[in-house]
């Protein structure tokens, strides 16, 4: 099991940024991905950005250039800077851990709970 917390969300003027955090409650250098999602409301849960064991990161194309995904392997912990948000930033931001079983191979998504962000104009 890996718990996931969340923190970091609130409310930011257009242009502004968050940093959000993500601690887990296991080391996170044995996880096969870490991520954030968001899902704003009545839209489905969407990837924001992902990173590997190795460190490879992806991103939507809506926030490339703009987020900024890395890890802490020291502090068990998943950032996501957040800069020149915009109102279609809004939304609640869920970190997603990815665990692989070492002996069926199967995978085991966790969640954490979420945190809001909201960017007003």
């Amino acid at each position: 099991q890996v718990q996931l917390v969340e923190s970091g969300g609130g409310l930011v003027q257009v242009g502004g940024s968050l940093r959000l955090s993500c601690a887990a409650s296991s080391s996170i250098s044995s996880l096969n991905s870490m991520g954030w999602y968001r899902q704003a409301p009545e839209k489905a849960r969407e990837l924001v950005a992902i990173i590997t064991s190795g460190g490879t990161t992806n991103y939507a194309g809506s926030v490339k250039g703009r987020f900024t995904i890395s890890r802490d392997n020291a502090k068990n912990t998943v950032y996501l800077q957040m800069n020149s948000l915009k109102p279609e930033d809004t939304a609640v931001y869920y970190c997603n851990a990815v665990r692989r079983a070492t002996v069926s191979q199967n995978l085991y998504n966790y969640w954490g709970q979420g945190t809001q962000v909201t960017v007003s104009s």
